[in-house]
Parts: structure tokens; sequence; C-alpha cells
């Protein structure tokens, strides 16, 4: 095949985004020393979109040479920018991206770019220098102003990436509901297909991020399935998949289904490993949080450390963890910590916006664990400043949250019926997110303040009913500590069964089938059947995860 041929193929698969093979028919073209700049250009991008990092940058470098060389100084900076922002945001380097960074924005000030739409490109990286350090105000009007030249040339990557920072800034600037309307008008631009793909995958991730940041649960819910849509059609794209993966584990979690929230965090793992992404801290921490929430304490931990070593701060999951393994010194100390340091988590990251989320989880953890350290007027002053917060953003996920801190607050207190007021809120807005386990975990605090106010029968159901939901989840550390969380002070009614029957529901509690009780009580599978029967008549119980509930409830296991 000539030479003329393979860089044809090339740019074919280029344009049906089969990347791998645009990668490989550009190479081939490469190395017979027959491209030009325009296809360095698509061999970076499509060893970007592929994982092929040093190709990208090779192919990039060239091309911005190679531009310089032909005299379209314009052309070279727009390889510059890219070059420079890939290396930030796609691999970590801050100084060998700021350097191509910095290269773009000398060449701008050749008079013959002053009218050109570059200018607005290389406002982008000062503008994001602005908003991390602290000052959204003027980072919005140096946004704004990029994409006022955007508009004027046409520019609709430029015009995404900079309505993309307008959005983060308002959001920076307490203006969620304003700052979300306008990343929905960018994503509205990228889904029609009017921006380039690596465009495109920067607002993806960008923007369902800022939504989760800011506890707008639907519009993450709608974007990562967008986003999840956009990936598949892409099938060997391997740049933002990962990232994807990692959104759609947080959503599965929520809504209950652990079994795919622990598959995609694994395949985040693993696609983020190889080249290292920024992101894959962010994976191993929420695969760490998975194990924590299932009672693999061991393997939460040493998720917690991979976490770490690739950057991601470990905590608030890992002060929860240190409580959960009864170090509460050690969790009460980092939180403190923690909640005390303001600053940005996730400095100079086009593609993750930090924002109020990551502090309110904070808070929410703090709330926690200083109760169980007994210092509740700490507590109780992360409770208000999460109030505050609160206030200003109006979403069911944020009030759900909140409401349940100040709950528990109150509930250590001994105000049980204010407490009882707030943690219905907080049930309802998390039955109206249809996060079960959430709700489960707000209904045992309900049941605590309905026996502090004797209304014992009632606390027995939301107990079963939590119960319920923890075993369907696999919530094992829930289900162990649910006798602590109720206060103690349920009925015990363990008379009303025979020995073997406690037997068997000690057993069920100890999570055997009916064929492993069997074996154990050399029984047959009916008997164990018909005593589970019994069980359940006597205790008016609906099924085997409220039995293992009341087993944890009256001491039995």
């Amino acid at each position: 095949m000539g030479d003329a041929d393979t860089i044809e193929q090339g740019r074919a698969a280029f344009v049906r985004r089969a990347w791998s093979q645009a990668h490989r028919w550009l190479s081939a073209a490469d190395a017979e020393g027959t491209v030009g700049p325009e296809d360095l250009q698509r061999l970076a991008v499509s060893g970007f979109l592929t994982g092929r990092d040093e190709s990208a940058e090779d192919a990039w470098a060239r091309a911005h040479q190679a531009f310089l060389d032909r005299g379209d100084v314009e052309a070279a900076v727009r390889c510059a920018f890219w070059l420079g922002m890939v290396l930030i945001t796609g691999r970590g380097e801050e100084a060998r991206g700021g350097g191509w960074i910095a290269r773009a924005q000398r060449l701008v000030e050749d008079p013959g770019l002053h009218d050109t739409a570059v200018r607005g490109y290389v406002l982008l990286p000062m503008a994001l220098r602005e908003l991390d350090a602290g000052d959204p105000g003027l980072a919005r009007d140096a946004f704004v102003e990029a994409a006022e030249i955007g508009q004027r040339f046409g520019e609709a990557d430029l015009v995404a990436l900079a309505r993309l920072g307008q959005g983060q800034s308002l959001i920076r600037m307490g203006a969620a509901r304003h700052g979300a309307e306008l990343l929905d008008e960018v994503m509205v631009e990228v889904e029609g297909d009017r921006v380039s793909p690596l465009t495109a995958g920067i607002v993806y991730c960008a923007v369902i991020l800022a939504c989760q940041q800011i506890f707008d649960l639907p519009r993450a819910q709608a974007w990562t399935r967008v986003l999840s849509r956009w990936c598949d059609e892409q099938p060997d794209l391997v740049r933002f998949r990962g990232s994807c993966l990692v959104h759609r584990s947080e959503l599965a979690a929520l809504r209950g289904d652990w079994d795919t929230a622990v598959a995609e965090a694994d395949r985040a793992c693993k696609r983020l490993a190889d080249p290292p992404d920024p992101a894959v801290g962010l994976a191993w921490y929420q695969r760490a949080e998975l194990h924590r929430m299932k009672g693999q304490l061991s393997s939460a931990e040493t998720a917690y450390e991979h976490a770490a070593t690739r950057g991601h701060d470990p905590h608030p999951g890992l002060a929860l963890l240190w409580l959960a393994q009864g170090r509460t010194e050690a969790a009460a100390a980092a939180i403190r910590r923690v909640i005390g340091d303001r600053r940005d988590p996730y400095p100079g990251v086009v593609d993750e916006v930090a924002g109020p989320r990551t502090r309110a989880e904070m808070l929410a953890a703090a709330v926690e664990i200083l109760l169980a350290a007994g210092d509740a007027a700490a507590a109780g002053v992360a409770a208000d400043e999460l109030q505050r917060m609160a206030e200003q953003r109006e979403t069911p996920l944020f009030t759900a949250v909140t409401a349940r801190a100040l709950g528990m607050v109150l509930l250590a207190r001994d105000e049980p019926a204010e407490a009882l007021e707030v943690l219905d809120r907080a049930r309802a807005c998390w039955v109206e997110l249809q996060a079960p386990y959430e709700t489960a975990r707000t209904r045992v605090l309900v049941a605590r303040a309905l026996r502090k106010l004797g209304d014992g029968d009632t606390a027995s159901i939301e107990v079963r009913a939590a119960a319920e939901v923890f075993g369907e989840v696999g919530a094992a550390l829930d289900l162990e500590r649910l006798e602590t969380a109720t206060g103690g002070d349920a009925a015990n009614p363990v008379a009303e069964l025979t020995a073997r029957e406690i037997e068997v529901v000690r057993l069920v509690a100890a999570g055997r089938t009916n064929r492993e009780i069997a074996e154990r009580l050399v029984i047959s599978d009916k008997t164990v059947a018909r005593h589970l029967h019994n069980v359940f008549t006597k205790l008016e119980l609906p099924n085997r995860s409220a039995a293992t509930a009341w087993a944890y409830e009256h001491d039995l296991v």
C-alpha cells in the first residue's frame, strides 16, 4: 500500500472515531516520513484517546514545530495549548504542561495573532489558575471573555470549555443553580457532536463531577448515562472511560446495587492504572468505600492506602474505617485535622471541580466520628456549618445529608422530638432519591428517636425495615452494629422461641443457608424451613434479613 493510501486510511479511521486504527495507520505513515502537521495532530489526538501518552506528546510537539516552520503560528499555538493541557490534566505533569502553556501565551503576543481565536484559548489556563487560587469572580470574567472570542470566531471547542469554566466559577461563587444550568447548556452542545472528542471528554467528566459535588444527583445520573453512551460508541476509547466507570460505580452504590458498583470500581482501577491516570486515586477510594460498607475492613484499609499513594485524600472514608475498627481517637484526630484544612484538595485540574461536596462529606463524617468520640460540642459545630451550606444549595441530596447529621447531634443532646422531625425529613429525601442503603441508615436513627419518645413498637418496625435493606445490599457492618445503634432498649421476647428455633436464628444471622443450617444441626432442609416459618410467625418478622436484625438486637450473636 502506498504512502498516500496509508494516510487516507488513517484519516478515514479518525473521522469514524476508530481511534486505535487511526493511530496505527497514521503511525505507519509517520514512519514513512510523509505526514504533515495536520496529520501529526490527528496522530496526537488518537494517541491520547487510546492511552498512548508518549506517542501523543511527541506528535503534538512535532506538529507544533512543523506549523512554526510553515509560518502558521496560530496552528502552532493550538498544538502548544493542547499539549500543555493534556500534560497537566491527563498526566499530572504541572511543570512541563505549564511550560507548553507559557509557550502558547508567548506566541499569542505576536501582533498577527491579536485578533484571532487562539487568544481565547490561552485565557483558559489563566482563568483556571484564578479558580484554583480562590478567586472565582476573576476566573469567571476571564472565562466570559474567552467565550465571547470563541463565539466571534465560531470556535465550538473554545466556547464549550469557556462556558464550562463559567459554570464552575458560578458554583464556587455559591450560585449553584445558575452554574448547573449553564453546564446543562454546555452539555447540550457537546451531546450534539459540535465539539472535538477531546473537548467532549473533558466537558463530560467535569460536568458530572460538578453535579456530584453540588449534590445534584438527578443531573449527575442523567449526564453519566450520556457519557456512558458516548464511551460505548467508541469501543477502543481509553481516556475518559475510567472516570466514567467511577461515576457509574458511585451512582450504582447509591441506588443499592453494590454488586454493580464493585464491578465498575474494579474496572475503573484497572483501566486507569495503565497508563496512569490522575483519577486512579479516586477509583481506589471508591473501591475502599465499598469494602468498608460491606464490612471488609482489611481490604478497605489496603484500598485507602492505594488511593493515598495515588494522590487522593483517603479521608473521610479512612477515618470512618478507623472508627469501625474501634480506633476512635485516631479517627477523631484525623477528621479534626481534615475539617480544619480548607485547602482545595484537587488544585489545577480542568476536569475536576473543587466544590462543596468534598467539604460536606467531611463535615457529615465529622459529626458521626466526633459524637462517637464524645465531643458533642465539636460535632454540633460541624453540623451547623453543614446546615449553613445546605441553605445555599437546595437539593434533596444535600438536605438529606444535612438533616441526618443534625438529627444525630440532636439525639446526642437528648432532644428526641426535634431529632425525629429532622430525621423524618432526611428519610423522605433519601426515599425520593431512591437510595435504599442511606434510607436504612437514617431509619436506624429514627428508631433511636422513637424509642427515646417511648414508641418502641414503631421503632421496631423501622429497625426491621433497615435490617432488611442491610441484608439485601450486603452491609454486614451495619447489621453487626444495629443493636448498638438502636440503643439496646428493644423488647426481648426470646422466651417465645424454642431452643432449636434460637439455634436456627443464630445460624441465619451468621449468614448460613437452609442447607448449611440443616447440615450443622443434622436435620432436614424441610425442618429448617418449618423452624424459620415458626420464628417468623411468633416474632412477626417478614424475612431472614429481619430475623438477622432481631438476633443482633437481642444478643443472640
